[in-house]
């Protein structure tokens, strides 16, 4: 595989990735080892020293024991007994306690085993002593006894004690050789730590030298060889050739190189092909810039002109703009009128809408009168007849009733009457409410006519404003339209002695492309 295909950045991320992969290496290895070291220490520390201590604390207390047992053989009272007593009893208490202290202490089955026979031969030297006690207790009374409780004191007595003490030795031994085993295991584990990070950090050294030298190498190379190429270019010389390989950025730049070299030589071949054409063109840009100065000139008279034209032309629409105004205005006005036109016409329909309406109310007010003359009438005729019935008696009230019945008549006949004037003033009443209503409506058509040509006029009276504002712009633009072109003509000027000069700086450009080696 060539490292030229590789990029840089995968280059130096690989490189650092196992430069970072040997350094987590040797950290786990570390905390690994110091971790194994630690926990050497912590069962020193944990297990091995306080069961050290332990031991040494029951070692001082079977001492005080058996010497305190030789003391209560010496004794003559029960209460110095008793106090003696109660001091074996506090030792007996704390061999107790130190044997329980240590259970949780225990490393192994070995350990358990020199506890138990610790355990046994306690328990067989306190046995001994309760004879001893009892023994001790009837010498003041037997002498005798002294001898006994002597030959038990030396006898079985010691026995059991050395017993003891050697299954606290065995204790304590194991318990040393538990210590001298997990300093051995400690330092091994040290040196072994060491020896594996020291091997690896020189690897990681020595692969770190090798990455670097490798990656350095491979990045530098190609980079002189484009600041080569560089400066070649720089100094002109564009024929000679430049090599890329691989796929990296330096090969990019490379590559880039090499076709800014190859778009140079184009350049400036065609730069070289197309100077002493453009000395001749400058010449022909010369002669034309002569005859665009001419009609430059003559464009603008024809602008001023122009420009008085639409001078009028403004002035005209602005007078057409001022007129169409007033009539907005006075169409504006007539549909004010028109619309309060409107108004009372509306007013004149609803006021012959109430007369036709009190006129219905009057005929139906008739129709009743008519109704009571009618009845008055009945009652009138059946008055008589009641009269004629009662014969002289009735006479006057006949007459009455003759003069109300003729009454009633008369009202009847007024009230036909009305009742006929009031239908056919109604029936006018009405034809005249729908005139009205007709010509309501006509107002209302002309009121709409008159607001649509009042829009109109408006309308026109806008565009003829924009016309004018449209106008006097482009009378403006004319004008600086005409500025613009004698501007042009001054420009046209310098445009030809500026022809001649690039001339003679077209010359001036062949001669330094000249400079330039192609091949």
């Amino acid at each position: 595989m060539n490292i030229r295909n590789v990029n840089i950045g995968l280059r130096l991320g690989a490189g650092f990735c196992v430069l970072l992969g040997l350094l987590i290496s040797i950290a786990l290895i570390g905390i690994l080892k110091i971790g194994s070291i630690n926990e050497h220490v912590e069962f020193f520390s944990v297990n091995v020293v306080p069961s050290l201590k332990i031991v040494d604390t029951l070692r001082s207390s079977t001492q005080s024991l058996r010497r305190l047992e030789s003391q209560h053989l010496l004794l003559s009272t029960e209460k110095e007994m008793d106090e003696m007593e109660q001091r074996i009893a506090g030792i007996h208490k704390n061999i107790e306690n130190g044997l329980k202290a240590y259970d949780p202490l225990v490393a192994d089955e070995t350990d358990k085993r020199n506890l138990d026979a610790v355990r046994s031969a306690v328990s067989a030297y306190q046995a001994l002593w309760s004879r001893l006690r009892a023994l001790s207790h009837q010498i003041p009374a037997d002498p005798s006894k002294l001898e006994l409780a002597k030959k038990l004191l030396f006898g079985e007595s010691r026995s059991a004690f050395e017993v003891l003490n050697k299954s606290l030795d065995a204790l304590w031994d194991y318990n040393d050789v538990l210590l001298e085993r997990g300093s051995k295991e400690a330092a091994e584990g040290y040196r072994s730590a060491v020896w594996l990070v020291s091997s690896l950090s020189l690897a990681a050294v020595g692969m770190g030298a090798v990455a670097a030298v490798w990656i350095t190498r491979s990045i530098t190379q190609p980079m002189n060889q484009a600041v080569a190429a560089a400066e070649r270019i720089g100094a002109g010389d564009l024929s000679s050739r430049i090599e890329v390989t691989g796929r990296d950025e330096t090969a990019h730049l490379l590559s880039s190189l090499k076709q800014m070299n190859a778009g140079l030589v184009d350049i400036v071949s065609r730069v070289r092909n197309s100077s002493d054409s453009i000395a001749t063109g400058s010449a022909e840009i010369a002669n034309g810039n002569a005859d665009l100065s001419q009609r430059t000139e003559e464009q603008a008279s024809n602008l001023q002109q122009t420009a008085a034209s639409m001078e009028e032309l403004t002035a005209t629409v602005k007078q057409n703009a001022d007129t169409a105004r007033q009539a907005s205005q006075m169409a504006t006005s007539a549909s004010a009128v028109a619309t309060q036109g409107g108004e009372v016409v509306g007013r004149v329909v609803a006021t012959m809408e109430q007369i036709t309406a009190s006129s219905k109310r009057i005929n139906d007010i008739i129709g009743v009168i008519d109704g009571i003359a009618f009845q008055t009438n009945i009652l009138a005729l059946n008055a008589a007849v009641e009269a004629a019935r009662a014969g002289e008696q009735g006479r006057g009230f006949a007459v009455v009733a003759g003069e109300v019945r003729s009454l009633a008549q008369r009202s009847a006949e007024a009230a036909k009457e009305i009742k006929s004037l009031i239908s056919a003033s109604v029936e006018n009443v009405e034809a005249g409410a729908k005139l009205c209503d007709d010509a309501g409506k006509t107002m209302g058509d002309i009121v709409n006519q008159v607001k649509r040509v009042t829009d109109l006029i408006g309308e026109i009276s806008s565009s003829s404003m924009e016309q004018s504002t449209g106008i006097g712009q482009i009378g403006d633009a004319v004008t600086q339209l005409d500025q613009v072109t004698q501007q042009n003509a001054a420009l046209v000027e310098e445009s030809a002695a500026a022809a001649e000069s690039l001339k003679h700086q077209a010359a001036h450009l062949a001669q330094t492309v000249a400079q330039f080696k192609l091949s």
